[in-house]
This record gives structure tokens, sequence and C-alpha cells, in this order.
């Protein structure tokens, strides 16, 4: 394995890893350990270049950061991706590459901790873990995160309905999902069973018709998503969806789903806020399956780790009574806790230097 660390700003490690007889290219972020070890899945992709992977995998690290401290972890925040080799990302031997991976990981000696992520499963975890013991989300422990996730993001939707609409109840509330993968699809069962209306849509074609066989749902093309006219909208598939371009075609009056960075840079953030679209921050939302293998990474009960995905409804209201007072986007609000909480545990650990702090 070959191992190149490249000081970047912001950020307290990232390391590019090259195995060239497993076929192997990946880089870990780690971003911020103030909080404990750093935890983030790993993503496996075909990026166009090796900058758009550098520019992804900084992104989700510092996000992790931020969702693991507002939600109340022991964790710092970090990520690696994969660079998905052969000819349209196709992986012959899924074993070599994830043990390949584990080797990498392995040699931060427990810094950074990995777990599942977009086109990674529990059967890959399975295999990082024949190479190190810094993996959670394996099978036999907390296993598929997905309806965990799915079920945060529900809770943050039902805290934005209250606060938009003075109640929780979805029933005829129209609400269009974007991505319909494991997290979108659990998504669409809870949302199905509130009453809500669904219009989805998914680059598979079969997945997007899946639910509409399944929860009565309207599929559209996936460039239509974003002029639906819907009370909701629900990015559960890649991030920067909120753009120059699309944020004009928006007809809802919440943004609240799964997806990662869904914001293409901040000032979309004050965007949304401008035209009164009330955002939920994609990193308290989505954060019910870092919670999730807190089973394996903390040794928590999985009846305690619903409890804190249930926590996730009033993280968000908190967010939003910030953002109100302060007269500023939901984006920066959360931002802002997080940032406190990181704040806070780094003066506390000054104290203790100090000897001020038993």
């Amino acid at each position: 394995m070959e191992i190149i660390e490249k000081k970047i700003a912001g950020h307290e490690k990232v390391l590019f890893g090259k195995d060239q007889e497993a076929g192997y290219r990946g880089i870990i972020a780690i971003h911020s350990t103030a909080l404990g070890p750093a935890l983030g899945g790993t993503r496996l992709w075909s990026y166009a270049d090796d900058e758009e992977g550098l520019t992804d995998v900084l992104r989700l690290s510092r996000g992790m950061t931020y969702k693991n401290a507002l939600a109340g972890l022991p964790l710092g925040g970090g990520k690696s991706i994969i660079f998905a080799p052969g000819k349209n990302g196709t992986i012959l031997d899924r074993e070599t590459l994830f043990r390949a991976h584990g080797r990498f990981i392995e040699t931060l000696s427990g810094s950074y901790i990995t777990a599942e992520d977009v086109a990674t499963t529990t059967k890959d975890m399975g295999f990082v873990s024949q190479e190190t013991k810094h993996v959670v989300g394996l099978a036999e422990r907390s296993g598929d995160p997905s309806p965990v996730t799915a079920h945060g993001v529900f809770r943050a939707i039902l805290a934005s309905a209250t606060y938009r609409w003075s109640s929780a109840d979805l029933t005829g509330k129209t609400i269009a999902i974007q991505g319909c993968g494991s997290v979108g699809y659990h998504l669409g069962r809870e949302l199905h069973q509130a009453g809500a209306q669904l219009i989805v849509t998914d680059i598979d074609p079969e997945r997007a018709q899946r639910l509409a066989d399944e929860f009565a749902a309207a599929a559209v093309a996936p460039e239509q998503i974003y002029g639906a006219r819907a009370d909701i909208f629900a990015p559960c598939a890649l991030g920067g969806i909120i753009n120059d371009q699309t944020l004009p075609q928006l007809r809802v009056e919440i943004v609240a789903g799964a997806a990662n960075n869904q914001l293409l840079a901040d000032h979309h953030g004050e965007a949304l806020a401008a035209r009164n679209i009330l955002y939920a921050p994609d990193y308290v939302a989505n954060a019910g399956g870092v919670i999730n293998v807190c089973i394996g990474a903390l040794g928590w009960e999985p009846m305690y780790t619903r409890t804190k995905v249930n926590e996730i409804y009033d993280t968000i209201l908190n967010i939003f009574r910030l953002a109100e007072s302060e007269e500023i986007p939901t984006s920066k609000a959360a931002d802002r806790l997080a940032e406190e909480r990181l704040a806070g545990r780094a003066a506390n650990e000054s104290l203790v230097a100090a000897g001020a702090v038993a």
C-alpha cells in the first residue's frame, strides 16, 4: 500500500492510498477528532477526476464532524472514498478491493472508523473487517442503517411540518422524493403510512416504479422533480442539488431529506430562506444512520439508539427557533450549534490541562 499525506487547511489529516495489485485507489479525510475518533462512511463512486473525488470527501468529512456533534455523539468527523475501478466503475472483485481499503484504514490506528455509505454495503464492510477492527455497521451488529436513517429524516419532516404548519399531520400533504434507493424507499413507506401523497424519481426507473407500485406514488423523470408542485421536497440522492439552476424551480414550502451536502454552496441556504422555504439541515436530518452504528462503535442498546434518532425532531426545532430569533438561515443556525459544542469540548480540555477541572 502506497500512502501519501497532503496538508489541507481545515482538516487534521488527508491521506491518499494506492494498492496497484488490488486495483485500489482511495482517500481518507479526517476533519476533526475534537470529540473523539473520526467516524464516517466509505463511498464508492466513479468520479470524473481525482479533484472531484477530493472535493467530495472533504465536504463529506466536514459534514460528519457537524453531524456527530449535533447528534450528541462522542465522535469526530471523517470520510473515505474509493475510486471505482474498471470500465464504467464495474468491480469484478469487491473482496480484494475492500480488504485493501481495510488495510489503509488500519494504518490510522483507530483515529478513523468507517461504515457503509453510497454504493457500499454491510457485506463490503465485512471484507473491510478482515483487515481492521475499526469498522462498524456490520451485518451481525447494527446491520443495514437505511431504515434508521429514513426514520430520522421522517422525524425531521414531522418537526418541519410542525414548525411551518403548527401540525405534524401529513395527511394529504404532497412530498417529492428524489432518490428511491434504500433510504428513499423506507422514507417513502413511512410517509405513505402517515397519509402523505408521494411524487418520486430516480435515475433508475425501476426503483421509482417500485415506490409507485407499493405506495401509490406518481413517478416522474429526474429533471421534473425540482418543479413538481408539492409541500415538501425530500432529496435522498447525491449532494449539490440545491443550486442556482434548481432552486428557482422549487415550488415547495419545506426541504427535508437524506442526501448529504444538499446545498451546493453556503449562499444557497440564504437563498432558500429568502424564498421562505424552510430547510432542515441535511446533516441533522440524516443523522439516524450514524446514530445506528453506535450499536457497534459505542456498544449502545438498540432501544437507546431509537430514542436518540427520535431526538432529531427536537434538534431540528431548536435549529428553526435559533434561526428565527437570530434572523439567520437554518443552515447557519445548525453550524453555530455544532461549533458551540466543538468549542465547548475544546474549552473543557484546556481547563483539564490547566488543572482547573478534575
